[in-house]
């Protein structure tokens, strides 16, 4: 297995990026969280295990990891339905389950990753017959089960990745125009109905708070929402703050958003892109997002040089995956986006999704060591 590939063709530029953002993370969350020790372990724990895992991934054939598509499927449904059954709830969600000998973990970031496994297998193998009406059937059934269990967390940012990263699989995988002309005849008027009924207050499943944060977007200026606007407002001037080079890291002048904590309990995970705005300037934030434009850029280069549409798929995942969450993440940070709740990629704290971005990566590794001949 080792000594059947060349390694000259191992994809060194994208461990560059990805190491580069660790750092960056690992300064950031240090200083987004006053320096507590306990944070920046768990931090730096979580990215050496997680690379340590990209790197082992990276040398095992991805073929060899989608074929346990079944155990892959099962254990995502188990995880999601044992933290419904018996997860930690914090601020009013039951997203985390605690394992044994390992620690408190939240299975809907490992779930992204074991869904683009599935699914790359999936429409690998069907990839002939994914426009019949039937094979299309139950690829839906398929991701609305996880998505709903997702959804029933209650997670609805996380349900939209996924959805996200699901159709940028199919899209890759070749579906038929009039498919997704289909869908988008469905989707656009079904979004507008949604926004309207949500302003009247007529949508049952939506729970007060994720409304409260779409309104608060729609509306930002009402005073009932007020409150629901406050760390976006408060991320907005704290960026703005940080002008071209920025305050520098640790920094403790009286001014400092961060220090006075007007970003609340987010500043080291949803709203760590403000701490990077106000700390590291205008050149910190355009370094950062150039960093996530060269990754997903990688992993575009690998899924068009990839030997087959499953590689070609992981691949694909994994862009959308990181290119839509930093987007999203960043969009929330500057008010683009309602706030979501979604990590910035390597770079905000939480162990479960640090290793969950390298294990995707490391597939994605093993992927460009497996060119089709003529593409090198």
């Amino acid at each position: 297995m080792l000594f059947d590939y060349n390694f000259k063709y191992y994809n060194y530029r994208l461990v560059l990026y990805m190491v580069a953002l660790s750092v960056i993370g690992i300064l950031v969350v240090a200083s987004a969280s006053g320096q507590d020790s306990s944070t920046v372990t768990k931090q730096i724990i979580g990215i050496m295990v997680g690379f340590a895992l990209a790197i082992g991934l990276s040398i095992i054939d991805y073929h060899r990891i989608i074929n346990l598509y079944a155990l892959d499927y099962a254990v995502c449904i188990l995880l999601l339905g044992a933290v419904l059954v018996m997860g930690h709830t914090a601020g009013g969600a039951t997203r985390w389950i605690d394992v044994p000998g390992i620690g408190r973990i939240q299975p809907s970031e490992f779930v992204k990753i074991g869904l683009i496994v599935f699914f790359s297998w999936y429409w690998n193998k069907y990839q002939e017959k994914m426009n019949m009406p039937v094979m299309v059937g139950i690829a839906a059934i398929l991701a609305v089960i996880p998505i709903a269990l997702i959804f029933a967390e209650p997670n609805l940012s996380t349900s939209l990745v996924v959805i996200v990263i699901i159709l940028c699989m199919v899209y890759t995988a070749g579906i038929s125009y009039r498919w997704i002309g289909g869908v988008l005849a469905v989707a656009i008027p079904a979004g507008a109905l949604f926004i309207y009924l949500l302003t009247q207050g007529l949508i049952p499943f939506i729970h007060d708070y994720q409304a409260r944060r779409i309104l608060a977007w729609i509306y930002p200026h009402a005073e009932q929402y007020a409150e629901n606007m406050y760390q976006q407002k408060n991320s907005i001037m704290a960026i703005s703050s940080g002008q071209l080079q920025g305050k520098g890291l640790f920094n403790t002048t009286i001014a400092s958003v961060k220090d006075g904590n007007w970003l609340g309990t987010t500043g080291e995970t949803d709203f760590i892109f403000a701490i990077i705005g106000e700390e590291l300037g205008f050149i910190g934030g355009v370094t950062v997002i150039v960093l996530f434009g060269l990754i997903v850029f990688e992993c575009l280069r690998m899924a068009y040089k990839s030997r087959d549409m499953a590689g070609r798929l992981i691949c694909t995942g994994m862009a959308a995956l990181i290119g839509f969450q930093a987007f999203a993440n960043i969009a929330v940070a500057t008010q683009i986006f309602p706030n979501t709740g979604l990590p910035l990629p390597f770079i905000s704290s939480g162990v479960s999704s640090l290793i969950s971005i390298f294990i995707g990566m490391g597939l994605v590794l093993n992927v460009g060591l497996q060119r089709k001949i003529g593409n090198y």
